[in-house]
């Protein structure tokens, strides 16, 4: 088993805006893949020892079973406990064991911080989403500064490298945000502020000393406290990936407006057990009450075939919600390196129309799912 980056092919999730023949070579294209990754981990030979235990409870082979993404029915909904806690082997697949392993952690913010292995993905996800870069406003050969989660998540490794493939060299400043949330959490705001100042002001002495920085990733309220401190524009930003909890059409407007008018402004979304999604690009025409034709709303797209995302009603996730309907994110990776089946995500949004750049499924205005928001603390999210 081989691993390389997947080129962009469609998914097949329909729309009657997209023709016809769009529509069924999406479809094909991705069942193909989901028929390919399952292969990959229900082989005896080369699979992944959790899914080799899963399929004898199954009384079949998902190999002569599953067909295509909607026969992944028959496997039920991931379940998140599975990732809590080791053996972490338990999810190399065979045909990879003999390469270097990483592990990534979710924040936890819903309980125990799930852990995913990670061989590749990480680095062919942020290979793919540098497509979607400008080159004019994320020059190649510029360096970038990381501002936001590092320690046992991806996201430190994945934006150097990002990075790197552009021609660029990635500075870093240390941030441990499960202990922002504890400080949080326990009403220590004092303290709070006091570590986010600490993190900002590392930022600042990067920004003030080093010219070639032009391209900047951050979370929305540490972008906040950066642009109390300094002008993005001023120092030389260029380009801004931006993505948390609180990146939603207010936040999205006050950036684009007061914060950093003029630098491309990227908003994001993405995670440790799916990899980055592509953002729509920003509609700057306006309406008829004057505003932009999408009013600052944001609209995701998975990186498919790599992830699909499902809307589905909450009370009966079998079911999808219809397009502009509200619905609980479910989520399926599909690599070779980890399979994740039907999980449903703490996030809720609208569904969204396929377009042309991106014809699949897509995600409006994400936000925590609705029943946790009053369990899980944003922190500096």
């Amino acid at each position: 088993m081989t691993i390389e980056p997947v080129s962009d092919p469609p998914s097949g999730l329909s729309s009657s805006m997209l023709p016809a023949d769009l529509i069924a070579s999406a479809r094909e294209a991705l069942d193909a893949h989901v028929r390919h990754v399952v292969n990959c981990h229900f082989d005896p030979e080369k699979g992944t020892p959790f899914w080799l235990t899963y399929a004898q409870k199954l009384g079949f082979d998902p190999r002569h079973k599953i067909n295509g993404y909607n026969d992944l029915r028959l496997l039920g909904h991931f379940q998140d406990e599975w990732l809590r806690g080791g053996p972490i082997r338990k999810w190399i697949p065979k045909a990879l064991a003999d390469q270097p392993v990483y592990v990534f952690e979710t924040g936890g913010s819903t309980g125990l911080p799930k852990s995913r292995i990670s061989i590749r993905d990480f680095q062919i996800d942020y290979e793919l989403f540098s497509q979607h870069l400008s080159t004019e406003t994320f020059p190649t050969g510029s360096d970038w500064l990381m501002l936001g989660p590092s320690g046992p998540r991806r996201l430190r490794l994945a934006v150097e490298h990002l990075a790197q493939i552009r021609g660029g060299i990635c500075f870093l400043v240390d941030l441990d945000p499960r202990w922002v949330s504890k400080l949080v959490k326990i009403g220590k705001h004092q303290e709070f502020e006091a570590y986010r100042d600490h993190v900002v002001g590392q930022a600042l002495q990067l920004l003030r000393a080093h010219d070639n920085i032009h391209c900047l990733f951050t979370t929305p309220k540490l972008l906040e406290a950066l642009c109390e401190k300094i002008s993005l524009n001023k120092v030389g930003i260029t380009g801004i990936f931006c993505g948390g909890t609180e990146m939603n059409a207010q936040f999205h407007r006050f950036a684009r407006e007061e914060l950093v008018p003029g630098i491309d402004f990227v908003p994001t979304y993405g995670n440790t057990l799916m990899g980055l999604a592509y953002s729509k690009p920003f509609d700057s025409s306006t309406g008829s009450e004057d505003e932009p034709a999408d009013r600052y709303s944001i609209t995701y797209y998975p990186p498919y075939p790599r992830a699909v995302i499902e809307l589905v009603d909450p009370d009966a996730p079998d079911q999808a919600v219809d397009y502009d309907q509200t619905g609980r994110v479910m989520l399926t990776t599909l690599t070779e390196e980890f399979f994740m089946p039907r999980f449903l995500e703490r996030d809720e949004a609208e569904r969204a129309r396929p377009t042309e750049q991106f014809p699949w499924d897509g995600v409006r205005d994400l936000r925590l799912f609705s029943e946790l928001k009053e369990t899980v603390p944003v922190g500096v999210y």
